[in-house]
């Protein structure tokens, strides 16, 4: 089995209204997005040969999405989440890039994984 990651930075903020700390006031995290595919085979012809994916082909995919919902936008808004935690990002994630693939990357879509902090990070996989 390969797996490739490649990761998106974006800056945001967000509320937790139910958090019973600090959390429930509007703050902003640097956050990363990581955006795993897995295969048990490399392409054996055509531009991929030899990989899992293009990591080009991925940014394509996955950039637009972090550029239009959340790259300097308030996570409350545009993900149209409630309660936007690490977990409910990590999917929302996992559901729109899975959206935005070519069916062949669709199928090796593996995991998203949010990094909130330095130190914090969760990752969905269904």
């Amino acid at each position: 089995m390969w797996k490739i990651s490649k990761r998106f930075r974006f800056e945001a903020s967000h509320v937790l209204p139910s958090h019973a700390g600090k959390c429930a006031r509007l703050h902003g995290h640097s956050w990363v997005a990581v955006i795993t595919l897995a295969s048990k085979a490399l392409a054996g012809e055509g531009p991929e040969v030899g990989m899992v994916a293009d990591f080009g082909r991925l940014r394509h995919v996955v950039q637009p999405i972090v550029d239009r919902y959340l790259d300097h936008h308030h996570l409350n808004e545009t993900t149209g989440l409630a309660n936007p935690t690490s977990e409910h990002l990590a999917w929302w994630l996992f559901e729109a890039v899975s959206s935005a693939m070519p069916d062949d990357m669709a199928n090796m879509l593996d995991s998203v994984t949010i990094e909130e902090t330095c130190t914090s990070s969760c990752e969905y996989r269904p």
